[in-house]
């Protein structure tokens, strides 16, 4: 294992540990909350919950995805097609969780108007925009590795 890649390593790992600690213990407790504020739609709860899950499941993918492209790094094949579709997924993950806090914006600003916490508000919108920007630029990452791979396979074809 190279000591580039180690570091980087390490780094996902401990970008994995809080979110693993939020969905073990804020999640629930956020979801019984969001239950109490709106008593006359009672399954709302459990669609945050299903939301808020499939957003950590999405992020937790993305980060494998990122784990992997490192060990193309490490192999030397990080100009592969295996490095593109990692790329792919990773964007991917980020378009989902871009989308589930789209759809449940209304939920997100509804326990927030309620609460009288507008920063609630502003943590999903910047989680909204945060995870689309890295869409973006993964899909950036992902057509640059392609016309790379492209033009070295055209170049290892030239005499």
């Amino acid at each position: 294992m190279k000591r580039e890649t180690l570091f980087l390593k390490v780094v996902i790992f401990l970008m994995a540990i809080p979110v693993l600690a939020v969905c073990i213990f804020v999640v629930p407790p956020l979801t019984t909350f969001a239950g109490e504020l709106i008593p006359k739609m009672p399954y709302l709860q459990y669609v945050f919950l299903f939301v808020l899950y499939l957003t950590a499941i999405a992020y937790f993918v993305a980060l494998y995805q990122a784990l992997r492209l490192l060990s193309y790094i490490d192999r030397n094949i990080a100009f592969s097609e295996l490095s593109v579709k990692a790329l792919k997924k990773i964007k991917y993950c980020a378009l989902i969780i871009s989308g589930l806090y789209v759809l449940c914006m209304p939920i997100i600003m509804f326990m927030a108007e309620v609460d009288d916490a507008p920063g609630l508000g502003a943590l999903g919108l910047f989680i909204t925009f945060a995870s689309f920007v890295m869409a973006v630029f993964a899909a950036v990452l992902q057509k640059l590795l392609k016309n790379a791979i492209d033009i070295k396979s055209e170049n290892d074809l030239t005499v």
